[in-house]
């Protein structure tokens, strides 16, 4: 005989209300929940992978290699590298040179005084680094001047800190170190870490700080090869540095993340079990009620595969509409909801893939939470069956 006619499943569907808020809002909590975790790994990587240049050479204090704002140098570093490597790029007769130093601070918003202070990334610059760092760029506003108390905001960074939408950062303040900063630049990146990150002309951050080393000198190449870098490096050992190509320092950082990627996948992975496991149990509950209607479809004939696939799509519908709803709820309030980390901030990424693997979690849901507990009411004979309270 053939199978059940669709309609059978969407009137079971909606024969108990309660049941299919029960079951969606389970299916939907399983597709949110995997939507933070890929939205949280894909953010990160995303943040990390667009991040530093296979052109450009970093100059860091040696055994710092891992962590730039452990790092000191020498202020020199920047004149005797500018002459002593070859190759070092240049534009419109300016050589592509950066001085950096990157430390992170407490700052505190101005307009609200009973705010936590919120650790943030500050990189101290000059001009010269939108040289080397060629995706970064202001995109409103303009570049903070020195010694006038201003600094230029990331888009993560401005959200991290509190403004829904980023143009309202433009002329606000911030206390670092006691003193008030006005806003006056924000700073887009290509969805790289210095869009998470505060940037100040290096000198202010220098007095700030009460240092008088740099954390980096970045030198942008004319070719990929960091040999004359390098050898540079290796040959001025007075003044103790590394030469590290960026991309390899960014990708060392995400290499260095993983564990925590890892463990987001793994509390994803054992709550959704979790999810799923309920989900059986919530089905197994609304299948006993229902034995003596499935012995009654296999008295008039219809086939236990007919019967499991009507149970099955009956129970993927009901997942479908709370993963929809919970894939549109996640797209609107997760997408680029920002998280500060030690590089700074990023922002959650929900794209098509994180969206797909959502959706397809709660679908999987729901066929496992329809086929199990069907077969297991299916062996029962069926005078059992019809017998059944």
């Amino acid at each position: 005989m053939r199978g059940l006619p669709f309609e059978y499943a969407v009137r079971n569907m909606t024969r108990n209300p309660v049941r299919l808020l029960l079951s969606a809002g389970g299916c939907g909590l399983v597709v949110l929940l995997v939507m933070a975790a890929g939205g949280f790994v894909s953010g990160m990587q995303r943040s990390l992978r667009t991040s530093g240049s296979p052109n450009n050479v970093m100059l860091i204090g040696a055994g710092s290699e891992e962590s730039v704002e452990r790092s000191e140098i020498p202020m020199r570093t920047t004149g005797i590298a500018t002459s002593g490597i070859r190759g070092v790029d240049r534009i419109a007769g300016v050589d592509a040179v950066s001085p950096e130093v990157h430390v992170a601070i407490p700052v505190v918003s101005s307009g609200d005084a009973e705010a936590d202070a919120i650790n943030m990334i500050f990189r101290g610059v000059t001009p010269a680094a939108f040289l080397v760092h060629r995706e970064a760029r202001v995109t409103a506003g303009r570049f903070p001047a020195t010694g006038g108390d201003e600094i230029a905001v990331g888009v993560l960074a401005a959200r991290g800190l509190g403004w829904e939408r980023v143009e309202d950062a433009i002329g606000g303040e911030l206390v670092v170190d006691d003193r008030p900063f006005t806003i006056v630049g924000l700073l887009e990146a290509d969805g790289g870490v210095i869009e998470g990150e505060i940037w100040i002309p290096v000198s202010d951050l220098v007095i700030i700080t009460k240092r008088d080393t740099l954390s980096c000198v970045v030198v942008r190449l004319d070719s990929q090869n960091i040999t004359s870098a390098a050898g540079f490096a290796a040959t001025r050992l007075d003044l103790e540095l590394v030469a590290i190509r960026e991309s390899d320092y960014y990708a060392a950082l995400a290499a260095f993340f993983t564990p925590i990627r890892l463990m987001v996948i793994v509390t994803a992975i054992l709550v959704a079990t979790g999810g799923v496991i309920g989900g059986l149990n919530t089905t197994y509950a609304a299948f006993a009620s229902r034995v003596r209607e499935i012995g009654t479809l296999q008295t008039l004939g219809y086939t236990r595969p007919a019967i499991v696939r009507s149970l099955v799509l009956e129970s993927v519908l009901t997942a479908s509409i709370g993963g929809l709803v919970a894939a549109a709820v996640g797209i609107l309030v997760l997408d680029q909801v920002t998280v500060r980390f030690s590089m700074g901030v990023f922002g959650l990424a929900i794209g098509p893939e994180v969206l797909a693997s959502s959706l397809l979690a709660g679908l999987l849901l729901g066929v496992l939470g329809a086929f199990v507990p069907a077969i297991r009411c299916l062996r029962l004979p069926v005078p059992e069956a019809l017998r059944a309270a």
